[in-house]
């Protein structure tokens, strides 16, 4: 969208709340991506992700006179799709899974690459698959720590906001979940591989998300 793509967060906002509803489509296809991680995150299915997504996406755009910028906004609309997603979770008695206990352990679970990813972007559905299996064995308090801190590149104070939990849990979550996956994965993929949201997806989203809300 050219020079729109520049736009801050809050430039978008007080544009849209001054009535360019149309800008709305920005804020979705920049953060398609978190929120289907977290829906993933959340053992979910491609479809019910999907579903949590859309419905996550026109609650913040009804509440979207409600973001102070107290938190930047980012962490703020993961914190609608977190809610939501525990809320399904919830009305389907989804059980979480039996937790374990693992010495820590602090050396990186991915390699640090600096160059051009795009052509590792597109795996083999097979490579996907097995990746995505070995996280969702994951118990989910540590599957949801490493999704935000590593896949989403949220910080330590804002993860822990976010699960309402210290700081200090969150490092020992993170450093278990990285124990864990590194017993079922080698040391060769990228965080950013893990649950792509493939952009054949995001028109999508952005169709259905963007007639629910001139609806409103």
């Amino acid at each position: 969208m050219n020079n729109l793509d520049l736009l801050t967060e809050q430039e978008i906002i007080d544009r849209i709340l001054n009535g360019e509803k149309a800008l709305y489509e920005i804020i979705v296809r920049r953060y398609n991506p978190y929120l289907y991680k977290i829906g993933r995150s959340y053992n979910y299915s491609h479809e019910d992700t999907m579903d949590l997504m859309q419905d996550s996406f026109v609650d913040a755009y009804k509440n979207l006179s409600k973001f102070e910028g107290r938190s930047n906004f980012k962490t703020w609309i993961i914190r609608i799709m977190l809610n939501n997603s525990f809320r399904k979770k919830e009305k389907s008695s989804f059980k979480n899974e039996v937790n374990q206990d693992f010495n820590d352990m602090s050396r990186p679970l991915f390699n640090s690459r600096s160059e051009n990813r795009a052509d590792t972007m597109f795996l083999n559905k097979e490579l996907i698959e097995t990746i995505e299996k070995a996280l969702s064995k994951i118990p989910e308090e540590y599957r949801l720590v490493f999704t935000l801190r590593e896949m989403n590149g949220m910080n330590v104070a804002e993860t822990a906001t976010l699960l309402n939990i210290s700081e200090s849990n969150v490092k020992v979550r993170l450093n278990r979940a990285k124990i864990m996956l590194r017993n079922l994965l080698e040391e060769t993929y990228a965080p950013e591989e893990l649950f792509e949201f493939n952009l054949v997806f995001c028109d999508a989203i952005v169709a259905n998300v963007m007639a629910r809300i001139h609806e409103l």
